[in-house]
């Protein structure tokens, strides 16, 4: 069997991030923790943030390593961190940041799955009215079927 892009450990809420680069690391923090990528993968995660933003809308932002990074890639993952707060993601607000990781083409299929659950007002909003990590988790759990 193999292991899930979105396991349950990978999946936290927190009240705040001092700034998008500390939201960011965060992400990247959990993909290290997991085993998913090597810690120079989350530099590249800024690095890509410095030269396009990763806001995607809808409270969503999906920072990920530049492709000069993928060798800093073990494995397929995803982090997700919920934030009370809004962050400032380039004059727009996040709430979501999910760290990507993806081996060979994979990440695209992760994103689109992503992209369809937070095309969702209403999902975003059950998103946004989650009680606990676990509850969270349940909610973006369709990112893991294959």
């Amino acid at each position: 069997m193999t292991e899930e892009i979105l396991p349950a450990a990978n999946v936290r809420l927190a009240a705040r991030a001092a700034d998008r680069d500390d939201a960011i690391r965060a992400a990247g923090a959990i993909l290290v923790e997991a085993g998913a990528v090597e810690p120079a993968y989350v530099d590249a995660m800024l690095e890509r943030e410095q030269s396009v933003s990763t806001y995607m809308g809808n409270l969503l932002a999906i920072p990920h390593g530049t492709n000069e990074a993928k060798d800093s890639i073990r494995r397929s993952a995803l982090s997700v961190i919920r934030y009370d707060e809004a962050i400032d993601w380039g004059g727009e607000e996040a709430r979501f940041v999910v760290g990507i990781a993806g081996i060979e083409n994979e990440h695209l299929d992760i994103l689109s799955k992503i992209a369809i659950i937070f095309s969702d007002d209403d999902e975003v909003q059950r998103l946004v009215d989650a009680t606990s990590a676990e509850q969270l988790h349940a909610l973006l759990s369709e990112v893991n079927d294959s």
